[in-house]
């Protein structure tokens, strides 16, 4: 099983960047997403979140109210951790059993593993062949957060203080795509760093 890694600070386009890999036909395990179903109504996780950190967090409907709950724990570190210990297990199992499944059933050359915190842990470390970095400039991270919510340029720059430096994700990738431009043009280059991966795969087989 080979699998790449995709990271990136918030805003990169960690999301647009997985839906190019996608489009080429690369099995995409997104650790987001996972999240999401984990955390879905009346989930046994769910509930655990309820007792944790109360109906404040919750919309009326009974959904999480995920903006509110990240905004809350990327603004207190004890409570960052409270939820990171009740998710990220789940979500680590449910991650490399959907890789494992993937593998059996679909043979693929290799495998996009999306993980915004990457390099804040060593959970994943084990099972990578490639680490691959969405990059852009700060400013350009902070403009497009707030673009696609409603979260005000402060809490954009509180949920990067709270992740890895840029600096840091560069220095620890195997492999850096600078998405400063359009979508056509990150299209471009993942299409590259596709068709190289895949002779090298090829080869290794």
């Amino acid at each position: 099983m080979y699998v790449v890694a995709l990271t990136g600070g918030i805003g990169s386009g960690k999301s647009e960047a997985s839906k190019q890999f996608a489009s080429l036909g690369v099995p995409v395990v997104d650790t987001d997403v996972i999240a999401h179903e984990l955390a879905a109504a009346g989930s046994p996780l769910l509930k655990e979140v309820d007792r944790i950190f109360g109906a404040d967090f919750f919309n009326a409907d009974g959904t999480l109210n995920r903006t509110k709950l990240r905004t809350h724990i990327f603004s207190d570190a004890n409570e960052r951790v409270k939820l990171e210990q009740l998710m990220h297990p789940a979500i680590h199992q449910k991650a490399l059993q959907t890789l494992q499944e993937n593998e059996q059933k679909l043979h693929p050359a290799y495998q996009l593993l999306v993980v915004p915190l990457l390099f804040e842990s060593n959970r994943y470390q084990s099972i990578l062949n490639k680490t691959l970095v969405i990059d852009c400039d700060e400013s350009l991270q902070i403009s497009r957060a707030m673009g696609r919510s409603n979260l005000t340029a402060d809490d954009v720059k509180k949920l990067m203080l709270a992740q890895t430096s840029r600096e840091n994700r560069r220095d620890l990738a195997d492999v850096i795509i600078d998405n400063s431009g359009t979508v056509s043009e990150l299209a471009e280059k993942i299409n590259e760093f596709h068709k190289k991966l895949i002779k090298t795969c090829i080869v290794s087989k």
